[in-house]
Protein backbone atom coordinates (compact mmCIF):
# COMPACT_ATOMS: atom_id res chain seq x y z
CA UNK A 1 0.00 0.00 0.00
CA UNK A 2 2.70 2.53 0.56
CA UNK A 3 4.50 2.07 -2.57
CA UNK A 4 1.16 2.83 -4.36
CA UNK A 5 1.19 6.10 -1.93
CA UNK A 6 4.49 6.77 -3.31
CA UNK A 7 3.72 5.95 -6.71
CA UNK A 8 0.87 8.39 -6.84
CA UNK A 9 2.78 11.81 -5.11
CA UNK A 10 5.74 10.84 -7.89
CA UNK A 11 2.92 11.15 -10.71
CA UNK A 12 1.43 13.89 -8.99
CA UNK A 13 5.04 15.82 -8.83
CA UNK A 14 5.76 14.89 -12.21
CA UNK A 15 2.34 16.37 -13.46
CA UNK A 16 3.25 19.68 -11.08
CA UNK A 17 6.62 19.91 -12.56
CA UNK A 18 5.28 19.65 -16.34
CA UNK A 19 2.11 22.38 -15.24
CA UNK A 20 4.65 24.65 -13.73
CA UNK A 21 6.95 24.61 -16.55
CA UNK A 22 4.26 25.37 -19.24
CA UNK A 23 3.25 28.50 -16.72
CA UNK A 24 7.22 29.78 -16.77
CA UNK A 25 6.78 29.10 -20.57
CA UNK A 26 3.81 30.76 -21.87
CA UNK A 27 2.82 32.88 -18.69
CA UNK A 28 1.62 36.22 -19.75
CA UNK A 29 3.11 38.61 -17.38
CA UNK A 30 6.02 38.50 -15.21
CA UNK A 31 4.06 38.23 -11.94
CA UNK A 32 2.81 35.03 -13.29
CA UNK A 33 6.29 33.56 -14.51
CA UNK A 34 7.06 34.83 -10.69
CA UNK A 35 4.32 32.68 -9.40
CA UNK A 36 5.44 29.55 -11.41
CA UNK A 37 8.98 29.67 -10.39
CA UNK A 38 7.54 29.73 -6.75
CA UNK A 39 5.76 26.90 -7.63
CA UNK A 40 8.21 24.72 -9.23
CA UNK A 41 10.40 25.48 -5.53
CA UNK A 42 7.62 24.34 -3.65
CA UNK A 43 7.25 20.78 -6.02
CA UNK A 44 10.92 20.19 -5.69
CA UNK A 45 10.86 20.77 -1.63
CA UNK A 46 8.38 17.90 -2.41
CA UNK A 47 10.42 16.03 -4.42
CA UNK A 48 13.31 16.16 -2.25
CA UNK A 49 11.08 14.92 0.69
CA UNK A 50 10.06 12.59 -1.07
CA UNK A 51 13.42 11.33 -1.94
CA UNK A 52 14.09 11.82 1.81
CA UNK A 53 11.66 9.07 2.47
CA UNK A 54 12.57 6.53 -0.12
CA UNK A 55 16.12 6.54 0.61
CA UNK A 56 15.75 6.93 4.78
CA UNK A 57 18.20 9.72 5.08
CA UNK A 58 16.11 11.73 6.50
CA UNK A 59 19.13 14.72 6.60
CA UNK A 60 17.38 15.80 3.39
CA UNK A 61 14.15 17.08 5.10
CA UNK A 62 16.59 19.83 6.52
CA UNK A 63 18.16 20.28 2.98
CA UNK A 64 14.26 21.25 2.07
CA UNK A 65 13.35 23.20 4.83
CA UNK A 66 16.57 25.73 4.05
CA UNK A 67 15.27 25.78 0.43
CA UNK A 68 11.85 26.56 1.32
CA UNK A 69 13.01 29.38 3.57
CA UNK A 70 15.48 30.86 0.72
CA UNK A 71 12.78 30.38 -1.51
CA UNK A 72 10.36 32.47 0.63
CA UNK A 73 13.23 35.11 1.23
CA UNK A 74 13.63 35.26 -3.14
CA UNK A 75 10.34 35.43 -3.37
CA UNK A 76 10.02 38.29 -1.15
CA UNK A 77 12.60 40.17 -2.47
CA UNK A 78 11.59 40.18 -6.09
CA UNK A 79 7.85 41.20 -4.64
CA UNK A 80 9.69 44.29 -3.19
CA UNK A 81 11.69 45.07 -6.65
CA UNK A 82 8.08 44.43 -8.96
CA UNK A 83 6.77 46.61 -5.99
CA UNK A 84 8.88 49.99 -6.32
CA UNK A 85 9.09 48.87 -10.42
CA UNK A 86 11.68 48.47 -12.48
Amino acid sequence: MADFIVRIAAVLILFSIVFGALRLIIGKTLMDRVVAIDMLTVVSIALVTLYAHLSGRFVYIDVALVYGLLSFLAVLAIARYLEKGP
